[in-house]
């Protein structure tokens, strides 16, 4: 067994750029950082055979960046006709603005902010430009407007940051509830033992070609982070600094900020349900 086929999800190794399935392509954003990994993966996904594509998450507004999107997919024959969003997250939809002007298109997104166009999107919906069947999946929590997009017909699922290629989500308080979080991983636990999910393609980091073990993963590691802030609280660490100083003490500090966001929304969900 390779080292990548021991981790959570089995991440792929090798370049993050390039063709991921028959349908996806991904262009990685050259905004690399320690809360968006190598940079956020702008998904450019297309059915065989079809003239249009479907960007997802044009990403940072970065033009070459964006200019380096619609280069791929013309060279592979494709013109974009959609731009999607996953979330508001800058990293994620910062670029989509520019991005429509470039291509002509609109922007669909769940929250009325991020749309440009008429339509937007919810749960149920199905993308079908130029013959791509794509699902829509209401996934909140890692924030209230999170989406991802099931692709059957390559048993994949575009998770955002749902589901990260390496590492784990942060679901920062007030924006983030870990309730939703749980209920949206269980979601996806379901597309993958009920509809055949294998792979993940996620908004950073590699692509995850075993959907289950990567969602078993998130959801025991949910629980044994709950169970740290517990007993922590019970130890008398009231506050969310002091809690964090506690269970994330082995950590880089750069990132304990966005613990302390985290804990607030595990406190948060500890006390909804009369656990502390």
């Amino acid at each position: 067994m390779s080292d990548a086929a021991a981790l959570p999800g089995q991440p792929r190794g090798g370049v993050l750029s390039g063709p991921a399935t028959a349908r996806a392509v991904n262009v990685l954003a050259p905004n690399p950082s320690a809360m968006t990994l190598d940079g956020t993966n702008t998904w450019i996904v297309s059915e065989p055979g079809s003239e249009l594509a479907v960007v997802i998450d044009p990403g940072p507004l970065d033009d070459a960046h964006l200019h380096a999107v619609i280069a791929t997919a013309e060279k592979a024959g494709k013109r974009v006709a959609l731009t999607l969003l996953t979330h508001g997250h800058p990293d994620h939809a910062d670029g989509a603005a520019r991005f429509a002007e470039l291509t002509r298109t609109h922007v669909r997104a769940l929250d009325p902010a991020l749309r440009l166009g008429d339509e937007g999107l919810a749960a149920g919906d199905v993308i079908t430009t130029g013959g791509l069947e794509m699902r829509v999946v209401p996934t909140p929590g890692h924030t209230a407007d999170s989406l991802c997009f099931h692709l059957p017909a390559d048993r994949a699922v575009l998770t955002g940051d749902t589901i990260l290629g390496r590492g784990t989500t942060v679901v920062a308080h007030p924006d983030g509830r870990l309730g939703d979080y749980l209920d949206s991983l269980r979601r996806l636990r379901s597309l993958s033992v009920d509809d055949g999910v294998r792979t993940v393609l996620p908004g950073h980091g590699p692509v995850l070609d075993d959907a289950q073990g990567a969602v078993e993963f998130y959801l025991a590691h949910r629980a044994h982070r709950l169970a740290q802030v517990e007993t922590a609280v019970e130890s008398g660490h009231v506050t969310a600094s002091e809690v964090v100083a506690q269970v994330y003490a082995d950590v880089d500090r750069s990132l304990w900020p966005a613990a302390e966001l985290s804990v607030l929304a595990q406190l948060e969900y500890l006390r909804e349900h009369g656990l502390i």
